[in-house]
Formats: C-alpha cells, sequence, structure tokens
C-alpha cells in the first residue's frame, strides 16, 4: 500500500502552487505576530527538547505549545506536550526553511495533517460552531489502528490536493513533473509514484472529495484548507471550485473567511 504520509510529506515540501509555503507559513504564525519561521522552529525544538535552541533558531524565545504563534499554537496549547504533533511540525517548520530531508518527508506530511487540524478547529470555534471531535492528527497515536487511520486521513488529505488542481481543467504537466521528481528524489517507492500519477491523470471528481468528509465538519474544514494549499485561487474556475466545494462540505462563509484569513488568502 502507499504511504500516504510520505507522499504529502513530499507534496507539500514541494509546493502544489507557488503559495503554497507561504500559506503554510502563514498559519504557522510567521509573518504576523506569531514571528519568524525561524522564530518557531526554535520553539518547537524547545518543546520538545526541553527548552533548547537549535542552530536554525538561536533566538527562538518560544517556550512551548501555547506560544507558537497563529493557530497552530492556539489549538496545540490547550493539548498538552503532543510530541507526535510537535515533531511534525518542526519538520514541517524546517521544511519551509530550505531544511527539510527527504527521511523526514513522513513526519512532514503529519506536520501537514495537525497544521490541517488547527485551521479547522480554530475556524470552526472563531465561527461559533463547537468541533464534535479531535481530529486525528491532534492526538499522540497510541496503536497501530491508530496510525493507519492518520494514513487513511493522509490519502483523503492527498487527493483532495491533486483533485483542486484540475480546478482549471487539469494539473499541468511541468507541475506533475516536478512533484514526480520530488517524489523520487525522496526515495518513494513506484506504488507510491504510481499513485500520484494515477490520481493526477484522472478526470476532476469534486463529489468524490466532498464524500471523504464522511460529513464530518472537522475533516470537511482540513478538505477545504488543504484544497486552498493546492491552488492560487486566482482564476475564475479556481474560485467557481472552491465556492462548489463550501457548499458540498456543508462549510458556512464564516468557517472559510476565517481559513482564508489563517492561510493569507485574499
Amino acid at each position: 500500500m502507499a504511504g500516504f504520509m510520505d507522499i504529502l510529506g513530499s507534496m507539500m515540501q514541494q509546493g502544489m502552487s507557488q503559495s503554497t509555503g507561504t500559506r503554510m507559513a502563514n498559519a504557522l504564525g510567521a509573518g504576523g505576530s506569531g514571528g519568524s519561521l525561524s522564530d518557531i522552529l526554535g520553539g518547537l525544538a524547545g518543546a520538545l527538547g526541553g527548552g533548547q535552541q537549535t542552530a536554525a533558531a538561536p533566538q527562538a524565545g518560544l517556550g512551548g505549545l501555547g506560544n507558537l504563534g497563529g493557530v497552530v499554537g492556539e489549538v496545540l496549547g490547550g493539548l498538552g506536550n503532543n510530541k507526535a504533533a510537535l515533531g511534525g511540525l518542526g519538520a514541517l517548520a524546517g521544511a519551509l526553511l530550505g531544511g527539510g530531508r527527504s527521511s523526514a518527508r513522513g513526519a512532514i506530511g503529519g506536520g501537514g495533517l495537525a497544521m490541517l487540524a488547527s485551521l479547522a478547529i480554530s475556524a470552526l470555534r472563531k465561527a461559533g460552531h463547537t468541533p464534535q471531535s479531535t481530529p486525528r492528527a491532534l492526538l499522540e497515536p497510541q496503536t497501530a489502528e491508530d496510525q493507519q487511520a492518520l494514513e487513511q486521513d493522509a490519502e483523503i488529505i492527498v487527493k483532495a490536493m491533486i483533485n483542486a488542481a484540475k480546478a482549471d481543467g487539469k494539473i499541468d504537466d511541468d507541475e506533475i513533473q516536478k512533484i514526480v521528481g520530488k517524489l523520487q528524489e525522496d526515495g518513494l517507492s513506484e506504488e507510491e509514484k504510481e499513485f500520484f500519477m494515477t490520481e493526477a491523470n484522472k478526470p476532476m471528481d469534486i463529489d468524490a472529495v466532498i464524500a471523504s468528509a464522511g460529513r464530518q465538519p472537522e475533516m470537511a474544514a482540513q478538505i477545504y484548507s488543504a484544497s486552498l494549499l493546492a491552488i492560487e485561487v486566482d482564476t475564475p474556475a479556481e474560485q467557481q471550485y472552491m465556492q462548489q466545494l463550501a457548499q458540498g462540505l456543508g462549510l458556512d462563509p464564516q468557517v472559510t473567511n476565517h481559513i482564508h484569513q489563517f492561510l493569507g488568502v485574499q
């Protein structure tokens, strides 16, 4: 079976659009009151290692989950010292700084899931909704079944991002080759590369993406956020796609407006 966490990590590190990295940085708090990415990376390292700073962020000054900045810090701050989510976010921040390693692709994927889950929870809360449950990406996996459930969540997100990239008709061949090249660089298996190519060449199917949310608001908001990471939303076709996606997922405008704000999407 394809390793969907690995695939997601490679996709996020490569970037599905020119704005992917910037939008993830906004979610982590860089560019706003949360400080720079280097600060954030140092805060993550400090929370993991008892306050130790890293060479990548010598002036971090961030003491733990509640002080990371951005919506990620807001949500994780209330979940205790979740080392799995925290380590993944550290890998994601390191990748955005250009220090991500291919061996960390699964951790980057896990960090991406934690970031998307944080966005979802925060957007729902700010829109006046009480989340029905805590997304799995924000909980410490306890069993092999928990880890498998995370892989299933990663599969949903990967498919949603690939589908969104088809909003203008199909994924550009150059973009496909860039991501395939990243998959090869990261040492992903032939099965994983074949999965990506198969999904990229399928016709767009927004109904399948909507159905994958399972009528769960938390997953719906994660799918919407991931889709915003995959496209620029600067063409009528992409704007229409996101509108149809929000409507199909049952997300009210307040929730989607908060997600746009968190990611810095106009």
